[in-house]
């Protein structure tokens, strides 16, 4: 198995933490933790939805308008398919979206 690269969008970012929190991580005498694989995630936010209109001085005319789902993007090591209770939060943007991994494409495996 290699890696698979997954966009998720989630209601909140409270949400998005405790899906992360869930997922498998050791932890050493100090109490530090770590995921158990090796899977990047990157928490993007709330990403713009609408861009904000600037003036010839670029001064913000219009604000720009924030999505009300929370993005993140991971590349899953040694996984076929996003993990349990993951899968229902893919989302499918055009192209890479707003963010890729170095040397990867959305939905490469």
């Amino acid at each position: 198995m290699g890696y698979i690269f997954k966009k998720y969008e989630f209601d909140s970012q409270e949400q998005a933490e405790e899906k992360i929190a869930a997922l498998p991580h050791n932890t050493d005498d100090e109490g530090n933790k770590w995921l158990e694989a090796r899977h990047t995630i990157v928490k993007l936010g709330y990403l713009l939805v609408t861009e904000p209109v600037y003036d010839d001085n670029g001064e913000v005319e219009i604000e720009g308008l924030a999505s009300d789902k929370y993005s993140v993007d991971v590349l899953w090591e040694g996984l076929d398919e996003s993990p349990y209770g993951w899968k229902s939060y893919e989302v499918n943007p055009e192209g890479n979206g707003v963010h890729t991994f170095a040397g990867w494409s959305f939905n490469s495996k």
